[in-house]
């Protein structure tokens, strides 16, 4: 039996809903787990990485990249909770293309404070996505609570486990949104608000995946239009030399992925701030070997290729950079 069918097997016997989320939604994260808990009478297991109190999200001393990719490996289906603040955000997007690429496992957006159409853009525009009323989650969490196996799932319960939970994402939106409902239909307040603040958000929210025919579309008409530069590797070699100190050497190409790759950047950062404290070889030498290989698996991922990367010359340099930051680590740690 193929290795892929055993996986698939699995996923059937025992169901894992991966939420996926914004970790400022930590709690409409908690509330739907709590809401499958419920109408699975715990059967229905989850993750979400901003569990801090139960066994849903990543232990002390685990690392957290591995962990989050053998999650979504194991999971049976995606759910992407779709608010003001995940939308078009990296993470959120990598785990939904790494569990659609890779695995094909289903990808259910779920739109919460944020109305459906706009919830479906970019990659999601593909996906039947869920809205935030009271039929379509009901609808969502009755295809979910099937995927056990031999399940019964009781329709009554599930309306009133549903109606429990909008409840509980009103409150929670009012903390983080203002007044509004968990359809995303705005008061009047606060629509001028957002608009009067639409600059800054545009600033914020890059967009960072598009549909495939449209960067198609993008590229062929700027290479008609502009000349492009050519990339050689020994540019950056050179400017690296300008300093003398491999930490400001490191910090240089790791910002070269703060916009597009933040979780590089991130550990990056971390790793920094390891050296720095660390004097033990052993946990120096981990550390830098997790960042090798997340390096890889960021710069060498078939849907980061596809969706990040915008040309020929920043692939290059995405596959360039990783061995500059390695080697300057370790001038760094000797």
């Amino acid at each position: 039996m193929a290795e892929n069918q055993i996986e698939q097997i699995a996923k059937l016997s025992n169901p894992l809903v991966f939420i996926s989320h914004d970790t400022r939604d930590a709690e409409l994260a908690e509330a739907f787990s709590n809401l499958l808990k419920s109408v699975s009478a715990g059967v229905l297991k989850s993750f979400r990485t901003s569990d801090r109190r139960g066994n849903q999200g990543i232990e002390y001393g685990v690392e957290w990249y591995p962990e989050i990719i053998k999650n979504i490996q194991s999971a049976s289906d995606v759910v992407c909770l779709l608010t003001k603040r995940s939308i078009d955000r990296p993470w959120i997007l990598f785990e939904a293309g790494m569990a659609k690429g890779k695995l094909d496992t289903p990808i259910l957006g779920v739109a919460l404070g944020v109305e459906l159409k706009d919830a479906s853009s970019g990659p999601f525009a593909q996906f039947q996505n869920c809205g935030g009323d009271e039929d379509s989650l009901t609808k969502l969490v009755f295809q979910l609570v099937t995927r056990i196996p031999n399940s019964e799932p009781d329709e009554d319960t599930i309306n009133f486990q549903v109606g429990k939970f909008r409840q509980t994402v009103v409150e929670i939106l009012k903390k983080l949104d203002g007044p509004s409902d968990i359809t995303g239909k705005e008061s009047t307040s606060n629509i001028i608000e957002i608009e009067n603040s639409s600059a800054k958000l545009f600033e914020e929210i890059k967009i960072m995946f598009q549909d495939l025919p449209s960067r198609i579309e993008k590229t062929t008409h700027s290479e008609g239009k502009r000349r492009r530069r050519r990339f050689h590797p020994g540019m950056f070699e050179e400017m690296f030399q300008f300093s003398k100190d491999p930490k400001i050497s490191i910090k240089m190409a790791l910002s070269l992925y703060r916009e597009k790759m933040p979780w590089v950047y991130d550990e990056g950062i971390l790793l920094l701030k390891k050296l720095e404290s660390s004097k033990a070889p052993a946990t120096t030498e981990r550390a830098i070997k997790d960042l090798e290989e997340l390096l890889m698996r960021s710069t060498r991922n078939p849907f980061v290729e596809e969706f990040l990367i915008e040309d020929k010359e920043e692939y290059f340099l995405f596959m360039e950079l990783p061995r500059l930051i390695l080697r300057n680590v370790m001038a760094l740690a000797i």
